[in-house]
């Protein structure tokens, strides 16, 4: 197994996203590696969790990346925050992204989970893409 795609992959997801222009179009810049402090108005976009397993073959190493983006909106109801996950679903599924190390073999949509979050009245919708990369 390797992990060392995955600060690559990152940088990749999160440059596919603020480059497209129907997202910002939703959220301007809002879109975070790490949420600043103080945010806790509006809708915005954060790069979430990662859970990684071990996907080498006989071709070299290689690892399944589940990588978290998520909605977060103070908007009444789910129908903006679900605007902006269809925008990010559309912008990353089977995206062809060019990583500074390694190579993606595919980026797929996974899953979802949409919830209101407790103690606010804050609505958040969790994306799970699966990327297959290979290390060269």
């Amino acid at each position: 197994m390797s992990y060392g795609i995955a600060l690559a992959l990152q940088q990749a997801i999160y440059q596919r996203l603020t480059a497209s222009a129907p997202l910002s179009g939703l959220v301007g810049t809002a879109i975070y590696d790490a949420v600043p402090p103080g945010v806790a108005t509006g809708t915005y976009v954060a790069l979430g969790s990662e859970d990684v397993r071990e996907a080498a073959d006989a071709t070299g190493q290689g690892a399944l990346h589940d990588v978290t983006i998520s909605v977060v909106s103070d908007a009444a109801g789910f129908a903006t925050a679900k605007e902006v996950a269809v925008v990010i679903s559309d912008t990353l599924d089977a995206a062809p992204l060019i990583l500074a190390r390694g190579h993606l073999i595919s980026l797929i949509f996974h899953r979802a989970r949409a919830r209101r979050v407790q103690d606010a009245d804050m609505r958040r919708i969790d994306l799970t893409f699966r990327a297959r990369v290979q290390d060269s």
